[in-house]
């Protein structure tokens, strides 16, 4: 028997129905992938399924006692307390406990009667083997159970939230983008695990190698309409474009057969008193079919404004080293990108993509070593938290920036016919930004980037929230840039299908350049075990040099004055602590409540954001010059 069943179930949100005749059910061991473009209603689907919603008309059934979980894309307001606590919330009264044993045991003070009391709940419980289960979730998506949920940015808070999903057990697990906010190897893991999930799975996403390796079943929605395929990602393509030249066909054939009768009935009028009864009512009932077809919604169309050549050799790096006490990012990295180069970043979160970026685009200043910019350069950032798009502007504003024209692709565009390009109709383009969903903002920004003149392009992220009709597009626009590419991204067909060389944060501050995308680095990367080889790294018998002491010769050491001495001791904490007010600052524009705030709000926000962003950069620089000119 299944699940959850639908029965002719619709759900409006004004306009025409989102979700019309909806039937669907789902069956424990299925893994549904559920797709459509942006808007589509995918979500919507998702918390109709999980009872959050309330359709318009029909019916929804769920099988007694099925217990349904939801990873939604906006993170609620009421979560609180550590990371252990949110993640034991999925569990019920039994993560309650669990939560209290922890804090118990992490306690400066031992209290052994409590202690006491709640082991004795979880063993009657049989509770240890959850226990157990939160603490490898935890671990596999590299979450700290003591940090406080409510200090992280909205991406971990995203990270959070899954691992809350997946520690519940459900019978039905619906998880809405599971993919954006991890790094590679988390979803290598989060694919292994869902593929041993003895449940039912609904997932959307944008992965389509994550949704090739899960889908048994694909449900596809396309104007208010289901449709069921098999979990062939391949097979669906092939036969959807083959139902859409059906349709096609047949809409050109219907639309030819109204346009002659619409001329028989004008002409009708004049030539004779009486008319074919039966062909007028005919024709009024073909109007109304006409009135009502749903056509299918356009493609974005992408092109880039041009810029003149760089010079060939765009960035050089020697010997480049960046990195915290104890930590090191970047060391001893040397390598020259050329003119036309599609170079790709991965690694795991935290351990320097970004860093790298800001290194190559001379944003932050090595430790050690030099990077040399090349000539000509004109560069267009994709920034994946969207920073720089105005809050207090509308999408046109952000667009234009007081010009009415555009120049992309060699034509001179109307700002407003360029951002309907991106799927903005001219109201949409005057709306509010706060308005905006996660993908059309995705698209704004891609209009914002596009519409610059640019030689360079550097994208972190740029997948998220996008339907796959608009990553393909995308695409197929980078394969044909003709600048330099700099790529961040954990999209892995994304990475095959557009870079032609990667960079691999590898560990350590080891940088590993390979051949290739992500799937020509799986072939090439060191096996487990074996210890990369890192340049500047001391042979098998030498004492390992400190980090600050690779890379270029230090300094003569000269004996600092009192003051600077001072200065040197305390830079570090207030390094720490501007770095705490940067990630605070940043973590609240992740905030939906964030975007509800008045313009005049969100812009002090952002002025706030960037002076601390540069008082951290002074307090970096100046922290490097007291440390070479001690020697240190």
């Amino acid at each position: 028997m299944p699940l959850i069943t639908l029965n002719a179930v619709d759900y409006s949100v004004g306009g025409p129905l989102l979700l019309e005749k909806v039937s669907l059910s789902i069956d424990s061991g299925e893994r549904i992938a559920l797709i459509g473009r942006n808007g589509a209603g995918k979500s919507t689907l998702l918390r109709l399924l999980s009872g959050d919603l309330r359709p318009d008309d029909g019916t929804i059934r769920r099988e007694g006692g099925v217990r349904i979980s939801r990873l939604e894309q906006e993170v609620p307001a009421g979560a609180s307390g550590t990371v252990f606590d949110v993640v034991a919330e999925g569990m019920g009264e039994l993560g309650a406990w669990l939560a209290e044993f922890h804090h118990l045991s992490h306690a400066d003070e031992f209290d052994a009667d409590a202690m006491s009391a709640v082991q004795a709940k979880i063993e009657a419980a049989d509770g240890w083997s959850a226990d157990q289960r939160v603490e490898e979730t935890l671990a596999r998506l590299d979450l700290d159970g003591d940090d406080v949920f409510g200090r992280l940015s909205g991406g971990m808070k995203r990270r959070v939230l899954l691992a809350r999903s997946l520690v519940s057990a459900p019978d039905v697990l619906l998880l809405d983008e599971p993919t954006n906010h991890l790094d590679i190897a988390a979803i290598d893991w989060l694919e292994g695990f869902l593929k041993g999930w003895p449940g039912a799975l609904v997932f959307v996403t944008h992965d389509r190698r994550f949704l090739r390796a899960l889908a048994t079943r694909i449900v596809e929605i396309d104007r208010g309409q289901v449709s069921d395929w098999p979990g062939d990602w391949a097979n669906y393509q092939r036969r959807r474009e083959e139902r859409l030249n059906a349709e096609a066909q047949e809409n050109a054939r219907f639309d030819k057969l109204l346009a002659q009768e619409e001329i028989w009935i004008r002409q009708g009028i004049k030539a004779r008193r009486t008319r074919d009864e039966g062909r007028v009512r005919r024709l009024e009932a073909m109007r109304r079919d006409r009135a009502q077809r749903r056509d299918l919604g356009g493609n974005v169309r992408m092109e880039t404004a041009q810029a003149g050549s760089s010079g060939k050799k765009v960035i050089e790096a020697k010997h480049v080293s960046f990195g915290y006490p104890g930590k090191p990012l970047v060391r001893d990295f040397s390598g020259t990108i050329l003119r036309g180069d599609r170079i790709g970043l991965i690694g795991a979160n935290g351990t320097g993509k970004t860093t790298l970026l800001k290194l190559l685009l001379g944003q932050l200043q090595p430790q050690s070593g030099e990077i040399r910019i090349g000539t000509q350069l004109q560069v267009a950032y994709f920034d994946q938290y969207r920073a720089t798009l105005r809050e207090d502007w509308n999408a046109l504003e952000n667009v234009a920036e007081g010009l009415e024209f555009v120049e992309v692709g060699g034509k001179r565009k109307h700002v407003v016919g360029y951002l309907q390009d991106f799927l903005f109709t001219p109201e949409r383009a005057r709306a509010p930004i706060t308005r905006l969903s996660g993908g059309e903002r995705n698209r704004l920004l891609l209009a914002k980037l596009f519409a610059q003149p640019s030689n360079l392009l550097v994208m972190d992220e740029p997948t998220n929230d996008l339907d796959v009709e608009t990553l393909e597009l995308l695409e197929e626009l980078l394969a044909d840039y003709p600048g330099t590419l700099l790529l961040v991204s954990h999209d892995r067909d994304f990475l095959d299908n557009v870079v032609t060389s990667t960079l691999v944060m590898e560990g350590n501050g080891h940088v590993g350049d390979y051949v290739g995308g992500y799937s020509d680095w799986l072939r090439q990367r060191p096996q487990p075990g074996a210890a990369p080889v890192i340049a500047g790294s001391p042979a098998p018998g030498e004492p390992q040099k400190a980090f600050a002491a690779q890379g270029a010769a230090p300094a003569p050491a000269r004996k600092l004055s009192y003051r600077d001495a001072r200065e040197l001791e305390q830079l570090p904490a207030r390094i720490a602590q501007l770095e705490t007010q940067v990630a605070e600052l940043t973590a609240a524009m992740a905030e939906p409540a964030f975007y509800r705030r008045d313009a005049e709000a969100i812009a002090a926000h952002h002025a706030a954001l960037a002076d601390t962003q540069a008082e951290l950069d002074r307090a970096y620089a100046r922290w490097e010059a007291l440390e070479s000119a001690s020697g240190a």
